[in-house]
């Protein structure tokens, strides 16, 4: 076996450091300078409160005349754009909802501004999503189906508890429950940033979008530099530039948190994991999956980095038995439901539940 001098192995090494770096380079100038829009949204307003909105995509093209199945309400996270569920035309859960006779009106949070300057998550959803229920069913003329991802899911699971009258079947993509189930990394991440939380709120307002971002990234360090150097290596005229950019404008287009919120959800969560201690209460109410009393679909998918498997199973095994239904698509947090196999992988499924 030859032999090679360590000269020669770390000069190998540079190589493909540089290599790496250099691919890295190209694929953010790529995604900086590429001239994607994604337009303004063309679903219509109809409900507004605070910097909360309601856009209603029974209206948009392509929906099922007169929306045959009635309304079903759509709630992201308080901390990305609602528009997940809308990112363009062709990757749109609430297009297709509509598209097969649903009218999907899709919560938008908007940025809090000043009447949301110290609300909590009691504010938020035994305040502000509770009376979104409420006014839906008055509209829809009976309780609705209510659809939750991410962070949305333990709201619409926290607002159904709330108001139980008003919610027919709850629906739960990707929903965290118990934060130490997968092992306790994000709960060191938190746990490492949390002494410094108290002073970062005294400055800011809000939890800024840039220090969100970076507990996210660092919970996989070295994805963004994969997927950049990816995107760097596509044809300029590949569908999936579009896809790409869009995916990560939605990314870059975060929203801050309120201090009361930060600290619900960083501290109470993702530390001191009250939801799976049976410890988390709204408005008085303790958070207990087993008092659901609708039938409640989870949907957990195998390969979610985001939000473990296993912290969504503990979710759908606290449900009561005889409601729950589980599915498993073969995606992660972000393709379940934008990805190219999302509609039969997660949508057609979630919409046989639904009308089932």
């Amino acid at each position: 076996m030859a032999k090679h001098h360590p000269d020669d192995i770390t000069q190998a090494l540079d190589r493909v450091a540089f290599a790496s770096q250099s691919a890295f380079h190209d694929g953010v100038r790529a995604y900086q300078k590429h001239g994607y829009k994604r337009g303004v949204d063309d679903a219509p307003v109809v409900w507004a409160e605070g910097a909360t909105r309601i856009h209603d995509y029974g209206a948009v093209a392509g929906a099922k005349a007169q929306n045959p199945l009635g309304i079903v309400v759509l709630v992201p996270s308080l901390v990305n754009r609602g528009y997940i569920l809308d990112l363009n035309k062709k990757r749109s859960f609430a297009r297709f909802l509509a598209s097969v006779g649903y009218r999907p009106l899709l919560v938008d949070w908007g940025y809090p501004g000043d009447e949301e300057t110290n609300y909590g998550l009691d504010d938020y959803i035994a305040g502000r999503l509770v009376t979104v229920l409420q006014d839906v069913a008055d509209m829809n003329g009976g309780p609705v189906p209510l659809v939750g991802y991410c962070m949305g899911g333990l709201l619409a699971l926290a607002a159904t508890l709330i108001d139980p009258a008003q919610v027919s079947r709850l629906v739960l993509l990707a929903t965290p429950w118990d934060f130490m189930a997968a092992g306790p990394t994000q709960g060191r991440i938190a746990a490492a940033f949390a002494p410094s939380l108290p002073h970062m709120l005294s400055i800011h307002d809000s939890l800024p979008v840039d220090v969100l971002q970076s507990l996210f990234a660092s919970l996989d360090p070295f994805m963004i530099g994969e997927k950049f150097r990816r995107f760097g290596a596509l044809p300029e005229n590949s569908p999936k530039v579009d896809d790409f950019v869009a995916l990560e404008d939605w990314l870059n287009d975060g929203v801050p948190l309120t201090r009361r919120v930060a600290i619900d959800c960083l501290i109470g969560w993702y530390v001191e994991n009250k939801p799976a201690k049976g410890e988390w209460q709204i408005d008085g109410i303790n958070i207990n999956p087993a008092d659901i009393s609708c039938p409640t679909l989870a949907v957990i998918p195998e390969n979610d980095r985001i939000v473990p498997p296993e912290s969504a199973q503990a979710l759908f095994e606290n449900l009561p038995k005889d409601l729950r239904t589980e599915l498993h698509p073969s995606s992660g947090h972000i393709g379940m439901m934008v990805g190219s196999r999302a509609e039969k992988s997660t949508w057609q499924p979630v919409l046989d539940w639904m009308t089932g």
